[in-house]
């Protein structure tokens, strides 16, 4: 069976608006593994806009399987490496961006990520790179010696709907992957209704989705929400 990780980064998005301490990510990720989650992901960003350190501590005590997304943070590596989660997935980051947009760049021989990899390894980390579905890409990150990757679905999220070339990109990058004995993840902008081709693709065992569950959880779960305020605040007034 296709592994599902579910990205709880979002839910401490709507916690940090207000700086409190609810939506608590480490709650959620419970629910989602009771839920038939295979495995949580959380990002720590650098400038840590939504996961915060203790997050990712409470999620690496309280949950089965952690995948931890980082950039080359000297700080994050070293607390990922501290904590030893089961996958630590590597990407890039730019502060000025929404959202992550695009895979590493393995054309530089960046020697800061070769020494994270060696970081990363030396604790039992195993270890993902996030890529472009590019097959260039795809040699350099085995060279790199990593057992797995994860294909940026970004551009198919866009334009599926469009026609097939972007899902073939990815289809394409998942067998030349899988052909050189890497693992394969795939993830970002997948949603409801874009997700089964993705799925579909014999060679992507695992996929990592986050903004999407999070948004319908808001709306699925708001009957329950309310009427369970509605029922707390009818039984504190008095009775006339």
């Amino acid at each position: 069976m296709m592994r599902l990780y579910i990205n709880v980064d979002h839910v401490a998005t709507i916690r940090q608006a207000r700086r409190t301490d609810e939506p608590d990510p480490a709650a959620a990720a419970r629910l989602a593994e009771s839920a038939g989650a295979d495995g949580i992901t959380a990002h720590l960003r650098e400038d840590r806009r939504h996961i915060q350190d203790a997050d990712l501590e409470a999620l690496a005590a309280g949950v089965r399987v952690l995948n931890a997304e980082l950039a080359l943070a000297p700080d994050v590596l070293e607390l990922v490496c501290r904590l030893k989660p089961f996958q630590a997935t590597l990407v890039p980051e730019r502060r000025e961006e929404v959202t992550t947009e695009g895979g590493l760049d393995l054309s530089r021989r960046d020697s800061r990520l070769a020494n994270a990899i060696r970081d990363l390894n030396a604790t039992g980390i195993r270890v993902s790179l996030f890529i472009d579905p590019d097959r260039a890409t795809i040699d350099a990150a085995r060279a790199l010696g990593v057992p797995a990757i994860e294909l940026h679905t970004g551009r198919y999220s866009h334009y599926w709907h469009t026609g097939p070339a972007a899902l073939a990109q990815v289809a394409d990058a998942a067998r030349h992957a899988r052909s050189l004995g890497l693992a394969v993840h795939a993830g970002h902008g997948l949603t409801y209704r874009n997700v089964q081709p993705i799925a579909a693709i014999p060679e992507i065992e695992e996929l990592n989705i986050g903004h999407s569950i999070v948004s319908r959880a808001v709306l699925s779960g708001m009957t329950e929400a309310v009427g369970t305020m509605r029922r707390l605040v009818d039984e504190a007034r008095p009775a006339r």
